[in-house]
């Protein structure tokens, strides 16, 4: 998933955080010396993130909460924010959304990853706003994006699962973030809270609506709950598409609009 071009100078930069390719774009004016100022501080409130609250580096904050090594009120203050706001998920999805991962001889793990991003990357975009430019930065296919209200919006390509050249859809997003839940790209690695199993009822599901945080929580709830679930993420002002395994692709309302069968665009 990536914003099409338009013709207008951008800056971008590139980097790897979090285990994952980060990149920020600007467009417009306010493309000097502070921009440099302000893109490195996202990329230092990343990594400062990923050290509390990835679940790959076995000295985390909540690495160490899972493993029993430290008490709740021992860690980062970000470690319970987080956590709250994954109580919060798991209630306002009905349960189709958890930070407590099952392992495999039964239990569960503290594991916040499904809204670690998004929240990470809207935190750290903060000194973006700073600036006299629109934004986005791609985190890993996920966005989080702000447009000036006298510019255009940037364009994001909804990509088929099944062939990464090709568009299914395009979002307009002007100041909110995009998301996307699969398997394309990590193979299953979403679990259904409920079962325990690996959900893989669809080939991908995208929501794109007023936070990365939201749109990130809300297409992982649809990819557990299926298509039906579509309809109270839109609900909360969140637009869906949802990718089945032979193609098919349903949308919910107008921000997301159909596209042409052709090669996607790039950055």
């Amino acid at each position: 998933m990536r914003p099409a071009p338009v013709g207008l100078d951008r800056r971008a930069w590139h980097e790897t955080v979090m285990g994952m390719p980060v990149s920020v774009h600007l467009r417009g004016p306010g493309l000097g010396p502070a921009a440099d100022v302000a893109v490195a501080a996202v990329y230092t409130e990343l990594r400062r993130l990923e050290t509390l609250l990835s679940t790959y580096r076995p000295d985390s904050d909540v690495s160490r909460l899972a493993d029993g090594v430290l008490t709740l009120d021992r860690c980062a203050p970000e470690v319970a924010e987080v956590l709250e706001l994954c109580a919060l998920a798991t209630t306002h999805t009905a349960g189709a959304f958890t930070a407590l991962r099952p392992l495999p001889g039964g239990g569960h793990r503290i594991d916040p990853t499904g809204l670690v991003k998004g929240w990470a990357v809207e935190r750290a975009a903060a000194p973006l706003r700073d600036l006299d430019a629109d934004w986005y930065v791609n985190a890993g296919g996920d966005i989080a994006a702000h447009v000036a209200e006298d510019r255009p919006a940037w364009r994001v390509g909804v990509e088929d699962p099944r062939d990464r050249g090709r568009v299914l859809a395009v979002v307009a997003l002007r100041d909110g973030g995009v998301a996307t839940s699969g398997t394309a790209a990590r193979g299953a690695h979403i679990w259904d809270p409920r079962t325990g199993a690996a959900a893989d009822d669809l080939a991908s599901v995208t929501v794109a609506g007023p936070t990365l945080l939201w749109a990130d929580v809300f297409a992982t709830a649809v990819f557990v709950e299926g298509p039906t679930a579509a309809a109270w993420a839109a609900r909360d002002g969140y637009e869906v598409v949802v990718v089945h395994h032979d193609g098919r692709a349903e949308r919910t309302l107008p921000l997301v609009a159909a596209a042409p069968a052709a090669p996607g665009p790039t950055a």
